[in-house]
């Protein structure tokens, strides 16, 4: 770095900008290859170009220097000769451009000797000084954590991390497609909320000086999407950035990227076949193909396609079936707590019947869900926003799609009846007030709007996230582009000496 600042000094005494304002690109690298797709070896097109990029590889001669520029595009070799560039202008080349350096070049478009598509350069300029050498072009940057910490070194110098940006772009854009196609209208809800509801999470609280309250980030967009259905938009989705107070792993990040879609007429049956296509659609306009691999919880790799049709499992027969004994919504709660002894699940002294049959589900019937399998009829007790069963008492019309042991999605059969919500809701706020962080409180404004009539109406939500990470088996830290991490622990410039590694070299050796 010592280095690279001397430099900087040395072109600005010398009148030299090291950040100039732009530079006259005619071109991206990506738009010249493919004009330019099989010309033969040692070919002059005539047809000249300036583009511009970073500097990632670079191949100083004597009187021929080489150099790979990338741009957000791709990347392209670029050649500077002695006979087209002069001395003074190669010789500055070779003392003043270093590896990270964003350059501008003018030449003519070429072929090399090997057929290397090329810019002969005849002109060229500093656009952008780098002060920080790149990681070793060998090594790459790999360490995890400074991947994280450093996204932007990560996409400078690592193919799968720019592969990724262009899969996520290519997921948002083919979901937005799938809603789009079926009539749905976009729309955009609250992240500040004074009350906050639609989920049972863990909140965070902020405070707005102007009028003088606390409120809450959004843990979920429900309730206001809710209200427009109320008003007549009888389709809606929003694609929308949501925040939970929670734990940070592997599947979970306090700030994450959710889909949300409302369908009045539709039920938790529509909302089957709506996801499936989003799944599918997903998949296909992402990756080109339908299959995909994955390791369950257990370690265990597996390849499935997606295209092949879903599994369905009620809950309460698939416990039953996964511990050869009974359990139905009636089951007492002492007697789900020796059945979760016998089988190993885990379960809280203050636990009551829904949240012990939760617990099961994840333990006898997500973790071993590989393909995708939708675990429906959820305990009442645990939905206060699910409409009871159409026949089945004790459990909700409610689902979740689990794959690779994972849930990805859920939708509900929506409660519209405001008089029933009120209840739940105002049991939830009695939990709220006896401690439970992620209990909902009662929201008056929603339930005014529940009782201007609400369509019969199917819910659908869906992690963002989480389906790129069933695309591509990567974790939520690899997919999201700038995840939440702790505050980076820095050692003190006097912690070794000045210009000197570790190793006793030098930053730029």
């Amino acid at each position: 770095m010592r280095v690279r600042r001397e430099k900087l000094d040395r072109l600005r005494e010398a009148g030299i900008d090291p950040y100039p304002v732009g530079f006259p690109r005619t071109t991206t690298i990506a738009d010249l290859r493919a004009k330019h797709t099989g010309l033969e070896a040692d070919v002059a097109t005539g047809e000249r170009a300036g583009v511009t990029g970073r500097v990632v590889l670079s191949r100083t001669g004597g009187k021929l220097c080489f150099a790979t520029l990338r741009d957000g595009s791709g990347d392209l070799q670029v050649m500077l000769s002695l006979d087209k560039l002069g001395e003074e202008r190669l010789a500055a080349w070779k003392t003043d451009i270093d590896l990270g350096d964003q350059v501008g070049v003018e030449g003519e478009v070429i072929t090399s000797k090997r057929g290397e598509l090329s810019v002969l350069v005849d002109s060229w300029a500093l656009t952008a000084k780098c002060l920080r050498p790149l990681p070793d072009k060998h090594k790459g940057l790999t360490d995890p954590e400074a991947r994280v910490r450093q996204r932007y070194v990560d996409l400078i110098v690592n193919p799968e991390a720019r592969e990724m940006l262009q899969l996520r772009s290519k997921v948002v854009r083919s979901i937005r497609n799938t809603y789009e196609e079926r009539g749905y209208l976009e729309v955009e809800t609250p992240m500040l909320q004074p009350i906050h509801g639609g989920a049972n999470a863990r909140p965070f609280v902020t405070h707005i000086n102007a009028y003088d309250i606390d409120l809450y980030l959004r843990i979920a967009t429900e309730l206001y999407l809710k209200r427009l259905v109320v008003g007549g938009a009888e389709k809606v989705f929003e694609i929308n950035r949501n925040f939970r107070n929670e734990g940070a792993d592997a599947t979970h990040n306090p700030e994450f990227t959710a889909l949300e879609s409302y369908e009045a007429y539709g039920d938790y049956n529509t909302q089957a076949e709506l996801i499936r296509a989003i799944v599918i659609n997903a998949a296909r306009d992402a990756l080109g193909t339908t299959v995909v691999r994955g390791t369950d919880p257990h370690g265990v790799e597996h390849e499935i396609d997606l295209a092949e049709p879903w599994e369905e499992i009620s809950v309460y027969p698939g416990i039953s079936q996964r511990i050869g004994s009974e359990v139905t919504p009636d089951t007492s709660v002492e007697e789900l707590r020796k059945l979760c002894d016998a089988a190993g699940v885990p379960y809280e002294k203050e636990w009551g019947h829904g949240q012990i049959v939760l617990e099961m589900i994840e333990r006898l019937l997500e973790e071993n869900a590989v393909r995708p399998t939708f675990l429906k009829d959820y305990p009442t007790e645990v939905s206060p926003l699910t409409r009871q069963h159409r026949s089945i008492a004790g459990v909700a019309e409610k689902w979740d799609l689990v794959i690779f042991g994972t849930e990805i999605g859920t939708a509900y059969s929506e409660l519209i009846d405001p008089v029933e919500q009120r209840a739940r809701l105002t049991a939830q706020s009695l939990l709220a007030a006896g401690g439970d962080v992620e209990a909902m409180q009662v929201d008056e404004d929603f339930l005014r709007a529940l009782e201007y009539a609400m369509p019969p109406t199917g819910g659908l939500g869906l992690g963002v996230d989480r389906l790129i990470m069933l695309l591509t088996g990567k974790n939520i830290r690899e997919t999201v582009l700038f995840p939440l991490v702790k505050p980076e622990v820095t050692k003190p410039e006097s912690a070794k000496p000045e210009g000197k590694t570790e190793s006793g070299k030098s930053e730029e050796e």
